[in-house]
């Protein structure tokens, strides 16, 4: 026997656990699929109802979805009325059974019974398709004319849903959607200002529909009148005539107004009254007086009334209710935008906010101060952006320290407050920084004066020195500094902050001179706390070893280099191999019999350019288009199969000193300096076709820094080279030294972590020609171009067919023709953007009196045959003693080239 629903109810309740609950479900569940399969139709409508239970705890019912379908085509209202609840509940519009019930839906719609058509259109309102919108849209629009309101409104709602899911038939009801507002009937008025606001959101162009358009007077007059009489006296809450409608028409004339002049002239007077005369006692007026605003700010109004709209939402933040206040900040943020002024004179109620114990109001004013902060009101809201970090949640620090950064670096009033601001961020939350955070604070250290650059490593080293351990970022910044500014230490500082108005005179800022020893205790603190983090130990022996040049002039530099040394021993067995590496380079660093060489590579690193990490920065955003050119290096990088250049590359103003900032580039270091990086291209107006040499003409026009002279490598002693094949064949009967690797007591590079330069190895010939890029034919019979000449060096190139058409070898010749060597040979090339290179290696960097050295570069013309091969060549070479640098234009290759 069938169970009736509110037995099945009380056993459901009766349960102690859910398995005893699910017990009972599957029990009746399978009483229910009996009863289906049965056809047991005098309880079907109670069956249905048990599966909407069930179907309310969240059990499978899809089972009973065609009882459903059967319900509503009985002819007993009862169970039509259980059968199209189920519809609603049991269905999804993507229910393939759907479909069944389109002639129920419309023999339903023709139904006599009032009540059985308005449920058939509650029912096309909330599932119908498209299909079903297109079969019985002319059932609903003749509900539209009926004589009832109640059919009326039902019909108006299920219009809605039709032109939704079939937006083309718009145009056919636009005339019936507008008469509908003239209905005296309220629950008609309502239904069809909510038939209007949906068609205006499936089609936006429709509100410039001349018959749309007409109606903003007619709307304007409806919210005056609600304003004055009121509908009926039974739709007023809490003081607010017919808020629901009220809502909805602002709500149509926010879309109508948007991008309409003519509308929003007609609406600035009633939209100021809605907001003054509107009581905000009760929620209903916060309601209307809410969609106000949104109106306001969404259309052109007066400056006014903006202004107006802001201070109404300014009031809603002083509301106790937290949804209210969510919602004005929301509003705010908004509005910010376009008028910050505005928005500025509620600050202080936006700033307290961040106190609020409601975590969701704190994250929105923080969002929104964020938006405030200007050039004008920078300091004061940085301030409060860091006072909040100290009580914010851990995992909200890491986007807060990013945007403060962000704040610092567009806003900054002077250098000085940069760094203060930063600091104070490391200390207050070092330990959620980003990256790219500790990255710019040791970038603005860099930048600084020397006069900023003592006080931030005074400040740092302080804040060092104070700190538990716990803020890692704040140790690494504090590290680098005291490792590469710690002689400045030594000295005392003094400083006198700028007076704030209203506070007289600030206090003399005073740091005390350092002992050395000191400055090295304080790093060395850091690292033998047994939770210091692996990246700070690294980071502090970098810094024993940058300080063991610091403080190389102290009265006891003797014993304080042996403390440096033994320091950075300590880490030689350790269980990192990071730190393994470093302790042992840094150890053969300080090696008495490499002092010379220790010091150029314990140099300070150079000074950052600011406009070379904007321009990465934009190009990382903004995806810039390349601007051509390709740059080449003629030192051997740890890849000595030299990648061919792919046009993603950094601009060689940048690299050459014509940037703005002044970057010492090593002979070592330019290979990782010319890397793959897009060249931003400008938005000023193209300038008039220009030649392949103009193409050329700034790029190395500023001077070259001076680089650091890099000892030429140790020839090989052995014949390690003819494992692999047989010797180059050289012109000179002087053979061009390969570069291999150096003694362990002459292991001084430069720059320590860079790969160390292999020697190129030989491969068999092919088609009578050696593949390799140094061998060069005794006697070549290929065209020959004269680059340079001068100094007692020559340079030329022997133009080679490659196995391509478009691809020719370069084989450059230096030759020297003077008694002493030159060393520090560096050949650089730039080319337009028709062409691509690949530059390989060259056989020695010194090139000894009466001696040769050798290098290859490859060629690829996409036009060959219409453009000949062009280059900008830039070498730099060291002739007794003395750096010279030369730039060169080569355009004489031989045509076909």
């Amino acid at each position: 026997m069938s169970l009736k629903l509110r037995d099945l109810i009380r056993q459901v309740r009766s349960c102690k656990t859910a398995a005893e609950e699910r017990a009972v479900i599957a029990r009746e569940s399978a009483m229910i699929r009996t009863a289906i399969r049965e056809e047991q139709e005098q309880y079907r409508h109670r069956n249905v109802a048990k599966l909407l239970f069930m179907h309310m705890l969240g059990y499978p019912t899809h089972f009973g979805q065609l009882e459903c379908l059967k319900l509503i085509a009985s002819p007993h209202f009862p169970e039509k009325r259980i059968g199209y609840l189920g519809l609603l509940l049991l269905l999804s519009e993507e229910a393939d059974v759907l479909m069944l019930a389109t002639n129920t839906l419309k023999n339903d719609m023709n139904s006599p019974n009032r009540f059985v058509a308005g449920l058939a259109l509650v029912a096309f309102g909330n599932l119908a398709t498209a299909d079903m919108g297109r079969d019985l849209a002319t059932e609903v629009d003749r509900h539209l004319k009926s004589g009832s309101p109640y059919l009326r409104k039902k019909a108006a709602l299920a219009m809605a849903r039709c032109l939704t899911k079939v937006p083309d038939m718009i145009e056919d009801f636009a005339d019936r959607m507008v008469s509908l507002l003239k209905d005296r009937s309220h629950g008609v008025l309502l239904t069809a200002v909510q038939l209007l606001t949906q068609v205006c959101l499936v089609d936006p162009a429709i509100c410039k529909n001349p018959t749309f358009a007409k109606l903003v007077p007619t709307l304007v007059r409806m919210i005056r009148d609600l304003l004055t009489m009121g509908y009926a006296p039974e739709l007023e809450v809490g003081g607010v005539a017919d808020p629901f409608l009220q809502v909805q028409l602002l709500t149509l004339l926010r879309l109508f107004g948007k991008d309409s002049d003519s509308a929003a002239e007609h609406m600035n007077d009633v939209l100021a009254q809605v907001s003054n005369s509107t009581v905000t006692d009760k929620n209903a007026g916060n309601a209307v007086v809410y969609e106000c605003v949104r109106t306001i700010m969404s259309v052109r109004t007066e400056d006014a009334l903006r202004a107006q709209a802001v201070d109404v939402l300014g009031r809603f933040l002083t509301n106790r209710d937290n949804n209210i206040r969510y919602v004005a900040l929301n509003s705010l943020a908004r509005a910010v935008q376009e008028d910050p002024d505005a928005v500025g004179r509620h600050r202080e109620t936006i700033v307290g906010c961040l106190k609020d114990p409601d975590v969701s109001i704190r994250t929105r004013a923080l969002e929104l101060i964020y938006r405030l902060v200007g050039p004008t009101n920078v300091e004061e809201l940085t301030a409060e952006l860091l006072n909040y970090l100290v009580v914010a949640a851990p995992e909200q620090r890491t986007e807060i320290c990013s945007r403060i950064l962000r704040v610092t670096e567009r806003f900054a009033p002077d250098d000085r407050w940069r760094l203060d601001t930063l600091v104070t961020l490391l200390t207050i939350a070092g330990r959620q920084c980003e990256r790219h955070v500790l990255s710019s604070a040791i970038v603005y250290v860099s930048r600084s004066s020397d006069d900023l650059r003592a006080y931030a490593t005074h400040r740092l080293a302080k804040a060092v020195r104070d700190d538990d351990g716990t803020q890692e970022g704040l140790l690494i910044v504090g590290i680098w500094c005291v490792g590469e500014y710690g002689d400045l230490l030594l000295q005392p500082y003094q400083y006198t902050p700028r007076a704030v108005a209203g506070e007289g005179a600030a206090d003399v800022i005073n740091f005390s001179a350092l002992t050395a020893t000191e400055v090295v205790t304080i790093v060395e603190n850091v690292t033998k706390r047994k939770s210091c983090p692996e990246a700070v130990i690294e980071f502090g022996l970098t810094c024993f070893v940058k300080l063991s040049e610091r403080l190389a002039n102290v009265p006891d530099s003797a014993e304080i280099a042996g403390r440096l040394k033994l320091l950075i021993q300590t880490r030689q067995t350790s269980y990192s191999l990071e730190m393994q590496i470093r302790s042992c380079e840094y150890s053969m660093l300080l090696e008495g019999t490499a002092v010379a060489g220790a010091r150029k590579a314990l140099a300070r690193m150079p000074m950052v350019d600011a406009t070379l990490l904007q321009r990465k920065k934009i190009e990382k955003d903004e995806e810039a288009a390349e601007d051509g050119l390709d740059v080449g290096g003629g030192v051997a990088q740890g890849n000595s199969g030299g990648e061919e250049s792919k046009g993603d590359l950094l601009d060689l103003n940048d690299i050459f000193g014509g940037g703005g900032g002044a970057v010492d580039v090593t002979s070592s270091q330019l290979p990782s300096a010319l890397g793959s990086m897009k060249h931003l291209g400008t938005s000023a107006p193209a300038p008039a076709a220009k030649s392949d040499l103009d193409l050329l003409s700034d790029i190395f026009s500023a001077p070259a820094a001076t680089p650091m002279p890099m000892s030429a490598p140790i020839p090989a002693s052995n014949g390690i080279v003819d494992l692999f094949g047989p010797t180059p064949v050289v012109p000179s009967a002087t053979p061009a030294p390969i570069a291999a690797m150096p003694a362990a007591s002459a292991m001084l590079p430069v720059d320590i972590f860079a790969p160390v330069p292999t020697a190129p190895v030989p491969t068999p010939m092919t088609n009578g020609q050696s593949s390799d890029p140094f061998a060069i034919a005794a006697t070549p019979t290929n065209p020959l171009v004269s680059v340079f000449d001068g100094d007692g060096l020559s340079i030329r190139f022997e133009c080679v067919r490659g196995s391509q058409p478009n691809l020719t070898e370069l084989r450059a010749t230096f030759g020297n023709s003077s008694s002493g060597p030159i060393t520090d040979v560096s050949l650089q090339i730039a080319v337009p953007k028709y062409l691509k290179m690949q530059i390989f290696p060259p056989s020695s960097t010194a090139v000894p009196g009466g001696g040769e050295a050798t290098q290859q570069v490859n060629i690829t013309n996409s036009m060959v045959g219409q453009k000949k091969i062009v280059l900008k060549i830039k070498l730099a070479y060291v002739a007794c003693g003395t750096k010279k640098d030369h730039i060169v234009t080569c355009s004489s290759f031989p045509e076909g080239y």
